[in-house]
């Protein structure tokens, strides 16, 4: 999950709604630019700057259009410019889906991060999973993106001690599980990074 500080201009409010196969685009954008800025010096360079937004947003516009009843798509848009990007659904454990939420994704416009677009998503994936009946809501985050745990831990979420590595490009990248029991604490705004 991409949250890293940076200074960000405020200006008219952050609306969060239901993402469309027309966002499609302008979200492989933001998560593509997000892990090429957040996981500088995470992962490998090379896998980074291999990554593109053409064809992200074209497997996304496929999986959009094929559909997953249990995954959430939100975005989040100031001045009609969309700006943020989450997605939450059913936990994973393995292949298996559990009655358990999971934040699947979350990022944010370098420009807009720490003026609250991070915060408004968080809090409606939040709201939505908790009107679900969930009683808890797990996430993932690269083990060393130290801004995005210190923007989930003031969110509520505590690492619960799961640790797993994935491979990108032969390099072993450690992840942590974070977890939120429902319902959380407001978010408030003090420090923050999303």
């Amino acid at each position: 999950m991409s949250s890293p500080s940076g200074g960000g201009r405020v200006s008219s409010p952050v609306v969060v709604r239901d993402m469309t196969l027309a966002d499609c685009h302008r979200v492989s954008e933001i998560r593509v630019r997000g892990w090429q800025s957040a996981y500088r010096g995470l992962m490998p360079r090379t896998y980074l700057d291999a990554l593109s937004v053409t064809r992200d947003a074209e497997r996304r516009r496929a999986r959009f259009q094929e559909g997953d009843a249990g995954v959430v798509n939100l975005v989040a848009e100031r001045g009609g410019r969309v700006v943020g990007w989450a997605a939450h659904g059913p936990y994973r454990e393995g292949e298996l889906r559990t009655r358990d939420a999971e934040l699947y994704a979350l990022y944010v416009d370098g420009e807009e991060r720490s003026t609250g677009v991070g915060r408004a998503l968080l809090q409606e994936c939040v709201r939505q999973v908790g009107a679900r009946g969930h009683a808890r809501m797990y996430l993932w985050v690269l083990r060393d993106n130290t801004p995005a745990r210190r923007f989930y831990e003031r969110a509520g979420f505590h690492a619960d001690g799961t640790e797993e590595p994935f491979e990108v490009d032969g390099v072993q990248v450690p992840e942590v599980r974070y977890l939120g029991h429902l319902p959380l604490p407001p978010l408030t705004a003090a420090g923050g990074s999303a």
